[in-house]
């Protein structure tokens, strides 16, 4: 939720949660499946209907999972599917036991885990954790004026008079007690009731972490995770992970909350993970995240890499002006930081994210961003449609709370027909107009063409499954990084060495590689026409314009 990263993103680096980790119990390692794993998120309005309704269904995301095997992702990411009123696309969340009708069934779901599950795909769901809809059963409850179980399951403030709380949406008026509550986001997202890290004595309302009320919310979403844990979920990405417990400057509470957590998977579930909307993987990851995702709007480093950031061009940007150093000065201390306890989560983009990976960009060019995204560490995460370049159309359109992120989430392009194979009902009556431009990318088209983004997708990906170096936990080293030199780095481990080798400018460039890197011998992996020049003390390395090289290089 863009709101909430920007108020929670204040703590990121404050010191106080560094003793937690020496004090807690030790964590087990993250399963192991995540070491290759490449994630594939699914808006599920949009990517597949399979009932000709005009919205997108698990039944749908089913019917595609051999497309998705085929890509070579291992896991899904599946944005929120339960009941709601979807006022925020289904981050208004009113029931977490159930799958939400317009997509299928519970049982829809499980048959979902199953096929995936056969196919070697793990399936995530979303974990709206922070809030609930405010035609939720329990806020219901909630607001009225006679005590019952769910009174203080929600943020109430002392009476309708107490209109302020700092760095919080309070909505006034609307309940049958004399109260007005804390809101997440919309004023359709009540705030559950976490607690207070440190309460205001002034304010009696705000209670401790451990007063029943936030004791019991924390027992009901242990609930709702082993609810869907045993029908097969293999883990939940969380939203808005940094800002459970209010007035947690230092970030110290809501850790230690997550924390209590992890240790409960890890002697109950031990194979299920979760990744964080949180952007501080030197917290999130430590605290108890296996992974956390980097995300633009709090890294203007990883927000300059594939999109423009303040009016500066992108780093993957023709024009070459802005240099790869500027991410791996944000980079590296993070990697450094997180090595050996989890993963940062990097992404092509997500439903919140505008203009989309394909806008301004051919082939070419997203062929050697896809390159840079899939030789990473950590875990990639690819946005759907991004492995085809679908672009953002310029919709002005308002969808279910989406405004300006509404764009981002059009139906998945399938085909050259009308309605790109998304539906068979008319356009018209899809979820959202498809990109009306007559060149819109699709899957039937690049399926056939050697040279497309969705065939050097699969590409990469099998090279990232078939060689360790460049797996999740494989080591990082930069060795070229500043304008006019190609964007080089190393990736190793005990058995290999890769060297990748990327130029998303206009011109060819060329770089000296540092003294120990010697290329005579080296196997070519992937890639375009490049030229190594081994020379005595230092050898050079040449790409032409907007090029790519993968080299396994002699041991």
């Amino acid at each position: 939720m863009i709101a909430a990263v920007a108020r929670f993103a204040r703590a990121a680096l404050l010191p106080g949660l560094l003793g937690i980790a020496a004090s807690a119990a030790e964590l087990r390692p993250p399963p192991a499946w995540l070491e290759q794993a490449v994630f594939y998120q699914i808006y599920p309005q949009t990517y597949a209907d399979s009932d000709g309704d005009g919205i997108g269904d698990l039944r749908g995301i089913i019917q595609k999972l051999p497309y998705l095997h085929d890509l070579g992702v291992t896991g899904i990411w599946l944005n929120p599917c339960f009941v709601s009123p979807f006022r925020d696309a289904g981050y208004d969340v009113a029931d977490f036991y159930r799958v939400a009708p317009r997509y299928g069934t519970n049982d829809d779901l499980h048959a979902l885990f199953a096929e995936a599950k056969r196919l070697g795909i793990h399936v995530m769901l979303d974990l709206v954790a922070a809030h609930t809809s405010d035609q939720h059963p329990w806020f219901r409850e909630s607001q009225r004026a006679a005590k019952n179980k769910y009174t203080d399951w929600y943020i109430w403030t002392a009476g309708v008079g107490q209109l302020f709380a700092p760095n919080q949406q309070v909505v006034v008026g609307t309940a049958e007690r004399s109260a007005n509550y804390i809101a997440s986001f919309y004023s359709c997202q009540p705030a559950l009731n976490y607690g207070y890290a440190k309460p205001d004595p002034t304010q009696p309302w705000q209670q401790r972490i451990d007063a029943p009320g936030p004791l019991a919310v924390r027992a009901e979403l242990k609930n709702i995770m082993r609810f869907w844990f045993d029908m097969g979920a293999s883990g939940f990405r969380v939203d808005m992970a940094g800002s459970l417990v209010k007035n947690d400057p230092d970030g110290t509470a809501t850790a230690a909350l997550w924390r209590e957590f992890r240790e409960w998977m890890d002697r109950e579930y031990p194979d299920k993970a979760m990744v964080s909307e949180w952007s501080e993987p030197h917290i999130a990851i430590p605290q108890g995240f296996h992974m956390d995702f980097l995300l633009q709007w709090t890294k203007p480093g990883y927000a300059s890499v594939i999109r423009e950031n303040g009016g500066q061009p992108a780093i993957f940007d023709r024009r070459g002006t802005t240099p790869f150093r500027k991410f791996l000065t944000e980079f590296e201390p993070l990697l450094a930081a997180t090595r050996g306890k989890g993963y940062m989560a990097l992404h092509t983009g997500n439903h919140d994210t505008t203009p989309r990976f394909g806008n301004g960009r051919d082939a070419r060019d997203l062929v050697v961003a896809h390159a840079f995204l899939l030789t990473m560490p950590g875990v990639p995460f690819i946005y759907y449609g991004d492995e085809i370049g679908m672009r953002s159309p310029p919709f002005t359109v308002n969808k279910e709370g989406g405004y300006e992120r509404t764009p981002a989430r059009t139906p998945m392009q399938w085909d050259a027909s009308p309605g790109a194979g998304f539906s068979t009902a008319a356009p018209e009556r899809f979820y959202l107009a498809i990109d009306p431009s007559p060149d819109r990318p699709n899957v039937a088209a690049q399926l056939t063409d050697a040279t497309s983004p969705l065939r050097a997708v699969q590409r990469f990906i099998a090279l990232r499954r078939a060689h360790p170096a460049l797996a999740a936990s494989g080591d990082f080293r930069a060795l070229l990084a500043d304008i006019g030199q190609p964007i080089v780095y190393l990736r190793a481990n005990a058995s290999e060495r890769v060297l990748v080798a990327l130029n998303p400018t206009d011109r060819a460039v060329t770089g000296e590689l540092p003294t120990e890197i010697d290329v005579r011998g080296a196997t070519v992996l992937d890639g375009e026409a490049h030229t190594l020049h081994p020379a005595g003390s230092r050898s050079r390395i040449e790409l032409p314009a907007v090029s790519y090289t993968i080299i396994r290089l002699a041991q």
